[in-house]
């Protein structure tokens, strides 16, 4: 199978795929694709429905399994990136509702950060996935992205929400944005991400829900 990325920020992803290849993606991802590929719709399980209620994502994933050689289109919810990880190579600890689309022997299972109190308020997510096994994971990036390098105990500080994905070798705590004026005036939240490495970290300049946030502010509002 091979993969192309395009169109960025109006993201695309198109899979060729040979005879008997299949991928696994996100319910509504599917843009166009030829004759010969055919859709299967599964839902992993009672355990695998409750995990993917848990993070957000649809409860269903629709397989297509192509019967001939052809080609798969799939297109992300909203303006950003895709990312391709090779989970072969590293495990990959990314932000909850980032799935788009994976070959099938990658798994998919839900990673707690260590502080539960501060996952729940950090703005990360008390919840984040773990990606594992043997394939490539396609990932969905708000906005464009940035990848860093940390060298090990190196350590990055993030706005909460712009951490899209990092390698399993780094580690995620959260902390306390100290000082009132900071905290209420400064406009940055409660919180930031301390990514610690050795690993890779990607990070996204637009999370979904700060582009929500800065939006609402011009739409109409009913009165009163």
């Amino acid at each position: 199978m091979q993969y192309q990325i395009l169109s960025q920020p109006f993201t695309v992803l198109t899979l060729s795929m040979n005879a008997g290849e299949a991928i696994k993606c996100q319910s509504g991802a599917m843009a166009w694709m030829t004759r010969g590929i055919r859709m299967e719709t599964k839902t992993g399980g009672i355990g695998g429905i409750f995990k993917k209620a848990l993070v957000g994502e649809s409860i269903a994933l629709n397989h297509y399994i192509a019967e001939q050689p052809g080609e798969l289109t799939l297109a992300k919810h909203s303006p950003g990136d895709i990312l391709a990880f090779d989970i072969s190579k590293s495990p990959i600890i990314a932000q909850k509702t980032s799935f788009l689309a994976s070959t099938e022997n990658v798994n998919m299972d839900i990673f707690l950060q260590h502080k539960v109190g501060a996952g729940f308020f950090g703005g990360e997510g008390f919840l984040m996935q773990k990606y594992t096994g043997a394939g490539f994971a396609f990932l969905e990036i708000d906005g464009a992205v940035q990848e860093r390098t940390l060298a090990p105990g190196q350590q990055l500080v993030i706005d909460s929400g712009y951490v899209a994905a990092m390698e399993a070798t780094c580690t995620m705590e959260i902390e306390t944005v100290k000082g009132l004026a900071n905290v209420f005036l400064g406009g940055e939240g409660l919180f930031n991400t301390v990514v610690t490495g050795p690993g890779k970290v990607w990070l996204q300049t637009m999370p979904i829900n700060s582009l929500a946030m800065n939006l609402y502010q011009y739409m109409p509002h009913p009165s009163k």
